[in-house]
């Protein structure tokens, strides 16, 4: 019996040998996307793999480099043409796949996440900000109902921190009428205690909201695997107590 070599030379089935049962378009017609992997849905999209890897494989890879689905609808179209197994026509695929997927949920509010407490705003983009080794300031644009109408980046940094412009904060805001926003940032050390100058900056924002009438709900530090909320904390706020 021929012995499958670790390392490079390891062999790979092919989505084609595959039992027909296994394979990703068999199992979207027979059971419904829903229960497929993100995987196997991305292989859909791509079709091909490449010599040595299979599409499944190269699908999986993607994920695994970029963060997830989120991570890699972030990567520019450029980025994507260059990695390995892909190219120019399934770089775009993917990336209007992804378009489509986005603005699928732009197009149904009743689908986006409701932020109610601290805890939900951390679920939206906690566990992926707290990866990150540089230190980011993201901005949750809510809502009259507090739904989550899009998630924007305002600043990214080194690892000991992120220059932040106020007027940044708000600009996406005023672009889309958001009438409130959730400020979150990531300390890269994993320790999410607020520093001085994290409540230096909360107090400036919502000041600024107030002249702009856009609403600061909250400014959420988040570390590895925890988080603190800025206003329940009652700093930079003005006092104690939830929104």
């Amino acid at each position: 019996m021929q012995r499958v070599v670790e390392g490079r030379n390891r062999y790979h089935l092919s989505v084609k040998e595959l039992p027909r049962d296994e394979r990703p378009r068999e199992r979207l017609r027979q059971l419904g996307a829903g229960v497929l992997t993100n995987a196997e849905l991305l292989a859909i999209i791509l079709n091909t793999g490449t010599r040595g890897e299979s599409v499944i494989d190269l699908a999986q890879r993607l994920l695994v480099e970029h963060g997830g689905l989120v991570g890699l609808a972030r990567v520019d179209f450029e980025t994507l043409r260059g990695a390995h197994g892909l190219g120019e026509a399934k770089a775009a695929k993917l990336k209007a796949a992804l378009e489509l997927g986005r603005r699928l949920a732009l197009a149904q509010p009743e689908e986006r996440p409701t932020i109610r407490t601290p805890e939900d705003a951390y679920a939206v983009a906690g566990a992926e900000m707290a990866a990150l080794e540089q230190e980011h300031l993201r901005v949750l644009l809510l809502d009259t109902k507090n739904r989550v109408l899009r998630t924007v980046t305002v600043s990214q940094g080194n690892v000991s921190g992120a220059q932040v412009r106020v007027a940044e904060v708000f600009k996406d805001a005023i672009r889309h009428n958001a009438p409130a926003l959730i400020l979150l940032h990531n300390h890269p050390s994993g320790d999410p205690t607020p520093s001085q100058a994290d409540i230096v900056l909360t107090a400036s924002v919502v000041q600024a909201g107030e002249l702009l009438g856009i609403e600061v709900v909250d400014h959420l530090v988040i570390g590895h695997g925890d988080f603190r909320s800025l206003r329940r904390l009652g700093l930079g706020f003005g006092g104690n107590g939830a929104r």
